[in-house]
């Protein structure tokens, strides 16, 4: 299995800290992760503290460098109890959200990161929870690609590609073929799982890969079937999370 990277909730005021140490271990291997960058962040949880001035040059220039690029939402901000296509979660910016207001706020995020002189067509849902209105109002805002779904390789539904991330951490280094991406949210990731990743870049050096390998990947339609089974598992981790959740508490 061969593992890309996506590092999520991009901000000005995000932890910079923890963002520079994985910054540093991508470098040092030559590897280059997807950021999901929020245009208009309005989620205080997402704040660790003061904003970097140069935020935006200085993401123009990791794009520069071989970094992608993707919208992470456009405010970060959870409206809605639906879990949509892709039920990880019951909470969503988009999910639920007529399709007008979607597409407006999808356009607004766009607008907001090419005035930055950021161009992607590449979507990451908060939460990972997005409808059919959601992969509608993507199509119609010019995005190509959403970073979401299970599977061992790059699918298309609905006139989107959908680029899979991994339905649990341990499954990407058994045998067998295929692609997948691990999903990092560093703004509250301890030393220890830093350091965790330090030591699986050093065993697992040859099944990484940089994120744009993914786009390169042809992409066959998946049908109903495969859909549902998706959608079911999707359904069947978040019931697992929240059960182990409620018997830690």
């Amino acid at each position: 299995m061969k593992i890309a990277f996506r590092m999520d909730d991009i901000t000005a005021d995000m932890n910079w800290d923890n963002f520079l140490r994985m910054k540093d271990l991508f470098d040092r291997y030559g590897i280059c992760p997807l950021l999901g960058v929020v245009p208009y962040n309005q989620d205080p949880k997402l704040g660790c503290g003061r904003a970097r001035d140069d935020f935006w040059e200085y993401l123009v220039g990791l794009q520069e460098a071989g970094w992608t690029i993707a919208q992470h939402g456009c405010y970060h901000v959870y409206t809605t109890g639906k879990g949509g296509l892709f039920p990880l979660n019951l909470f969503s910016e988009y999910a639920g959200v007529p399709f007008e207001e979607q597409r407006e706020k999808i356009r607004l995020g766009k607008r907001r990161l090419e005035e930055k002189g950021i161009e992607t067509d590449i979507f990451m849902a908060p939460g990972h929870t997005y409808d059919r209105n959601t992969l509608r109002a993507l199509r119609e805002s010019g995005f190509c690609f959403l970073t979401d779904g299970f599977g061992k390789e790059p699918y298309r539904r609905e006139g989107m590609v959908f680029l899979p991330i991994a339905k649990k951490r341990s499954a990407c280094f058994g045998p067998g073929e295929g692609y997948t991406t691990l999903v990092l949210h560093v703004n509250g990731m301890s030393g220890k799982e830093m350091d965790w990743y330090e030591g699986m870049f050093a065993r697992h050096r040859e099944k990484l890969i940089s994120y744009e390998r993914l786009l390169e990947l042809s992409a066959k339609e998946r049908g109903f079937v495969g859909n549902l089974a998706e959608y079911l598992t999707a359904s069947g981790k978040r019931v697992l999370v929240e059960a182990r959740s409620r018997g830690g508490s």
